[in-house]
């Protein structure tokens, strides 16, 4: 890290996360004014504070001032450390949104990183721990070369809106990623899935599978959906049920679409189980249709370990790119001075007369060599 940075200034408390995982990256400190400052209630929320405790756990050195209002954070990051650390995730927000950080930031760190994180392991506002393990794992592998070392386990679900859940993310270090070019999807061959419910009645459970398949064996034949029931302790504080879905295609891509049924105690209606297995049905299919190499949850992953990837070129083809993505790419040219080549490409022939999939997207970019200096060997 230069011994000088130039502070990164943003205004608002949009895009947060994106802004503390490249500044932690990048080495560059960053000043955010004017958080909620018009609001009745300003500053930083409780899931934001306890997401900057957790980046001060996995760093050694980090300099964080928030001033009294909680409106304006400077924050000056410090060595990416890593090891072993156990994190109580705020109940407002599921594990997905602490857990997609630490995927961003684990591979660059000095130790392996293995993370605890207790919490709500399904919310409807965050990717589930399940989009996780069936998305952003077989993405991260493809960047790391090899997966020793990279485990990932549910031992506790836990609903919203009292959480409970537990999960085990271990990711291991590496001086340099793989460049990778990965501009071939293939073809869906078969689908998967898992059903969970917890505190509710385990016919719930059959009645998701029926839906879901209901809709899905319209389209190909090679279905099967787990159902996974936790009792007693590791099944959480509050009552729920959802659907995963995983869709594989001849390439190694994954696609995901899930939906989780109206927390308790919320003002919204309590859910029916077959309209649950429905959407997360036409939700997956939905997601087969963007198409690309890639789950568009996980899109900015991608872009972020292309960018670090050696000096060489990486290709990668995606669906049609998220507001998130495209506010990813920006950020990265402050951070990183990196500029992607985006081509859109048309679809083929057989997907026009079919009236099959949306245009894909080509990324390119050349990798700024990013090396964690922290490993000594590869």
């Amino acid at each position: 890290m230069a011994a000088v940075s130039t502070v990164v200034h943003f205004t608002g408390c949009n895009y947060l996360r994106q802004r503390l995982i490249l500044s932690t990256l990048s080495g560059k400190p960053v000043r955010i004014k004017d958080i909620r400052a018009q609001d009745d209630e300003p500053g930083l929320k409780e899931f934001e504070v306890n997401l900057i405790r957790l980046l001060d756990k996995i760093t050694n050195g980090t300099r964080i001032e928030v001033n009294e209002t909680g409106t304006s954070l400077y924050y000056q990051p410090g060595l990416l450390y890593g090891g072993v650390i156990e994190h109580e995730c705020c109940k407002l927000r599921g594990i997905g949104y602490y857990l997609e950080v630490l995927i961003a930031l684990g591979p660059f760190c000095k130790k392996p990183l293995q993370a605890t994180l207790k919490g709500v392991t399904n919310s409807q506002g965050d990717s589930s721990v399940d989009v996780i393990q069936y998305g952003a794992m077989p993405m991260l592998k493809k960047f790391l070369l090899v997966d020793d070392g990279l485990e990932f386990k549910i031992t506790k679900r836990g609903m919203a809106p009292e959480g409970g859940g537990e999960i085990i993310f271990k990711c291991p270090v590496r001086k340099q990623l793989k460049p990778i070019q990965f501009t071939d999807s293939g073809k869906v061959k078969r689908i998967r899935g898992i059903v969970y419910a917890v505190r509710v009645s385990p016919a719930i459970s059959n009645r998701l599978v029926d839906a879901a398949k209901g809709i899905l064996l319209q389209f190909i034949p090679d279905i099967y959906i787990y159902t996974d029931h936790h009792s007693g302790p590791k099944s959480g504080k509050s009552p729920g049920f959802g659907i995963c879905l995983v869709a594989e295609t001849t390439s190694g891509v994954c696609y995901t679409g899930e939906m989780i049924s109206n927390p308790s105690g919320s003002d919204l209606p309590p859910s029916v189980p077959e309209d649950i297995g429905k959407k997360a049905a036409f939700l997956l299919l939905e997601e087969i249709y963007r198409g690309g190499c890639v789950d568009s949850t996980f899109q900015s992953h991608t872009a972020l370990f292309m960018a670090l990837a050696p000096k060489d070129v990486s290709k990668y083809l995606t669906g049609p790119l998220s507001p998130y993505t495209i506010q990813f790419l920006r950020h990265l040219r402050q951070f990183f001075g990196l500029t992607f080549k985006l081509e859109s490409r048309e679809k083929t022939e057989e997907e026009e007369q079919l009236n099959l999939g949306a245009k894909k997207v080509l990324l390119t970019c050349l990798g700024v060599g990013y090396t964690n200096f922290s490993k000594r060997a590869i």
